[in-house]
């Protein structure tokens, strides 16, 4: 095989796949899978020696049968076009499996961004913004930007305050991008939000008896041993979601090597170990993996590939003896991988929709920035005193006086971060069902992803017949 890898032409594989089980029009399946605006752009940026550089970026609008158009920008030396259409095709297919109202859209700049200053990276940012204005492809109600690798609320709201600067008095200006910091509009609970979302996605997949039974696995995810491979925001988080929820984390891997203990280990005091050291080898009770890549073939009942795209292939995707496999990276298994877990009956939980919690909760942002008020403000001192009387009406009448621990819980009224945890939670439940009973419906359907895929087709397919763009 010489050709090169496309992760756009994977994308379509998995879409030609799906599409099979639909009753749509070929045009109309054509026009879904397709991008309908790839934005391509150079600029220069001086350097702070005082050398010029040009700088290679890309925005991609995949589908607008749904506005604003929604999706991350990354930095990374590795940005192409192919990259961008891909992940942008994802955000279409996430954001209509868990019922966020966005067309999917992906942004990119082609630098490392360790090698530039925080000067450079702010001139590269705030440049990159004023192209999009330029050219309209960003703005609340068009396409609305959020973080990727390599980026964060920093360059976030760089983004913000060029847009904003750019549109005096527009007022719903803060909704012009997601995943600012909090004091800028930013929602709590943002930064975990993707992690939780593939615990949350995992944990109802874990709760289905029949799924775990021909995995021969028990129901829930207490003593589940997991590995996850990355460290980065998603993994650390997903990692701690699972830890706290009882299951044993056996195995990290991160791209400097891998490590492991079947006692189970620590995430946080991996993570300050990595910190102290620079790397996650060499940790104490730990065993290191000969190279990183051999966690993703240790045995274990949950596999989290939490990375970048394509580091399962064919080839060594028979060497994987998880059971279940969450994609929580973009794209980290190829179509050849997933013929192989097909075959040997290991479920893989789609990255398209298991990831999503961090479109989700950028959903919950921007609806925070168009209505102008903090989740939870009106009505946390309300639930708080009506569960106050309710509670004080149950120990009169009772003669019995709760707990404390348990009195707190019951009081409690709702914060921010509760509510977007609680509607996440929500999401992702509703979606994993969703995409459980399409396959159980169909069950030439092979695997897990190509039945999210057929949920996404048939929403994107309906939202565009019902626009009357189709006949």
């Amino acid at each position: 095989m010489s050709h090169k890898y496309s992760f756009f032409g994977a994308v379509e594989k998995s879409f030609d796949k799906a599409a099979k089980f639909t009753k749509w029009d070929k045009g109309l399946l054509e026009q879904i899978r397709q991008c309908n605006a790839v934005y391509q752009i150079r600029f220069p940026i001086k350097r702070d020696d005082g050398s010029i550089e040009v700088i290679e970026a890309y925005r991609v609008q995949h589908s607008h049968h749904k506005t604003p158009c929604k999706g991350g920008i990354r930095f990374a030396a590795e940005v192409n076009q192919d990259e961008v259409m891909a992940l942008a095709a994802l955000m279409t297919y996430k954001c209509t499996i868990v019922d966020v109202p966005f067309g999917g859209a992906k942004g990119g700049i082609k630098i490392d961004p360790k090698k530039y200053s925080p000067i450079e990276l702010e001139k590269i940012t705030r440049r990159y913004t004023s192209e999009l204005i330029r050219k309209k492809f960003i703005g609340p109600g068009t396409d609305v930007p959020a973080p990727d690798y390599g980026t964060g609320e920093r360059e976030m709201s760089w983004i913000l305050d060029t847009y904003t600067a750019m549109h005096p008095g527009e007022i719903d200006a803060a909704g012009c991008v997601t995943g600012k910091p909090i004091s800028q509009g930013g929602v709590r609970g943002r930064r975990e939000a993707t992690g939780l979302g593939v615990f949350f996605g995992i944990r109802e997949v874990c709760n289905m008896a029949d799924i775990m039974a021909k995995l021969n696995l028990t129901t829930g995810v207490e003593g589940k041993k997991v590995i996850v491979q990355g460290l980065g925001n998603v993994g650390y988080h997903s990692a701690k979601f699972f830890q706290d929820a009882g299951a044993k984390i056996i195995a990290l891997a991160e791209y400097e090597g891998a490590i492991w203990s079947n006692e189970g280990l620590d995430v946080d005091s991996v993570f300050q170990h990595r910190k102290k050291t620079g790397s996650i080898l060499n940790y104490p009770g730990a065993e290191n993996f000969a190279k990183s890549g051999d966690a993703l073939e240790m045995e274990c009942d949950i596999l989290i590939p939490a990375a970048l795209e394509n580091v399962i292939d064919g080839k060594n995707a028979p060497n994987v003896k998880a059971k279940l496999i969450g994609e929580a990276a973009n794209g980290p298994l190829t179509p050849e991988a997933d013929e192989v877990f097909a075959k040997k009956g290991i479920i893989v939980v789609p990255d398209m929709y298991l990831n999503a919690g961090g479109v989700t909760v950028s959903y919950f942002e921007w609806l925070k920035n168009l209505s102008h008020v903090r989740y939870g403000r009106l009505e946390k001192r309300f639930t708080e005193n009506m569960n106050t009387h309710i509670l004080g009406q149950i120990e009169e009448v009772s003669g019995k006086k709760v707990k404390p621990a348990a009195r707190e819980m019951i009081m409690h009224g709702p914060d921010e971060v509760d509510l977007v945890y609680s509607g996440l939670e929500e999401t992702m439940i509703n979606a994993t069902r969703e995409i459980m009973e399409t396959w159980k419906e169909n069950p030439d359907i092979p695997d897990m992803r190509t039945a999210a895929y057929v949920v996404a087709i048939n929403k994107v397919a309906t939202a565009y017949a019902e626009l009357g763009i189709f006949p």
